[in-house]
């Protein structure tokens, strides 16, 4: 199922220009921070100890910080 919506990200939609190969790979990093960032909010929602919720937390900000830099 993944290959078929990677394929239909990457297929030109009619009255659509084609992505570039650079293009392409910065949609996929940012939808794989984007997976990464849902990821550590589940883990934030669940965790009590407060060590491990700090590293959650800065963890998210790295991500939000990544996300912001690709605009």
């Amino acid at each position: 199922m993944e290959d078929q919506q990677a394929e239909s990200m990457e297929a030109p939609a009619k009255g659509k220009r084609q992505l570039t190969p650079l293009e392409l790979a910065k949609r996929r990093e940012q939808d794989e921070l984007g997976l990464a960032r849902k990821d550590v909010l589940r883990q934030l929602e669940a965790a009590q100890n407060p060590r491990h919720r700090k590293m959650l937390e800065d963890a998210l900000a790295a991500l939000d910080a990544r996300l912001s830099q690709m605009g």
